[in-house]
């Protein structure tokens, strides 16, 4: 998949693109069939809500065959090597779950913000492409974006130790507010298989999900790898220090694994 010039025109503009149907519902169940199996796994990568439930799964394409696969699937390490210019790595790869009911907020920052004081990323020449494995809905807990605030560049922040299970460095109310008020506030919806790139300079969080329906995003953080960390503080699973450039699959790789499981179920 390539971008055409208008929505390349459009990311650059607003930060983020929003591409519904990217994958197709069989592409995006098999998916979530296999991360419902990775958030039932007992390892030190996937991290819990206070009420037990998975929050996020760090680095599943490593231990997981379909993750493996989305982690070089053409239609999203494309879109990204033109945006940033060259060849890109797999700074992080994470599935966040978002649980019924049980799903906690992820509070109002910028990735880089992250990424430069804790990974010593030099620039962001970095960034965010999601795909939705369940519909994503108002009512679910979806992603809050603030347009254009990607041009502001690296705002200050405070490290939150406290507000979830995940550490994260923060922006204030204040700031939020002030950016909000300029831009706007957004939150892109849709159907599994929908694909949202964004700007790792972009303001975002998401709300807690009290609704009875999971929403459930894997995000693929891409680097371009010239660009690659500096500080290796984090688990290795959490910022990874392999910097090699991503070889795409094929198109149809997630298709040839639905065929190879259906196969392996008839005998």
């Amino acid at each position: 998949m390539s971008l055409s010039d208008a929505q390349f025109a459009q990311f650059e503009r607003e930060g983020y693109l929003f591409l519904p149907g990217c994958f197709s519902l069989e592409e995006a169940a098999l998916l979530n069939r296999e991360a419902h199996k990775v958030f039932a796994m007992q390892r030190d990568e996937v991290w819990r809500e206070t009420s037990g439930v998975a929050r996020t799964a760090f680095a599943a394409h490593t231990y997981n065959e379909a993750h493996r696969r989305l982690g070089r699937h053409p239609r999203l390490i494309g879109p990204v090597e033109r945006i940033l210019g060259g060849r890109v790595y797999m700074h992080q790869y994470k599935i966040n779950a978002k649980a019924a009911f049980d799903g906690e907020v992820w509070q109002w920052h910028q990735d880089y913000g992250t990424w430069k004081a804790d990974d010593d990323m030099p620039a962001p020449r970095a960034m965010n492409i999601a795909v939705f494995l369940d519909e994503v809905t108002p009512a679910n807990g979806p992603l809050l974006f603030i347009p254009r605030s990607h041009t502001l560049g690296a705002l200050e922040a405070g490290h939150d130790l406290a507000t979830t299970s995940y550490p994260l460095w923060t922006l204030d109310r204040a700031t939020v507010t002030r950016l909000a008020k300029a831009g706007g506030c957004v939150a892109p919806i849709g159907p599994p298989g929908s694909v949202l790139l964004f700007h790792s300079c972009l303001v975002h969080a998401s709300p807690p999900n009290i609704s009875p329906f999971d929403r459930t995003i894997v995000y693929l953080s891409l680097c371009e790898v010239s660009n690659h960390i500096r500080r290796f503080k984090r688990k290795e699973w959490i910022a990874h220090r392999d910097f090699t450039p991503i070889d795409a699959l094929g198109d149809d790789c997630l298709t040839e694994l639905i065929r190879d499981q259906a196969a392996a179920a008839a005998e």
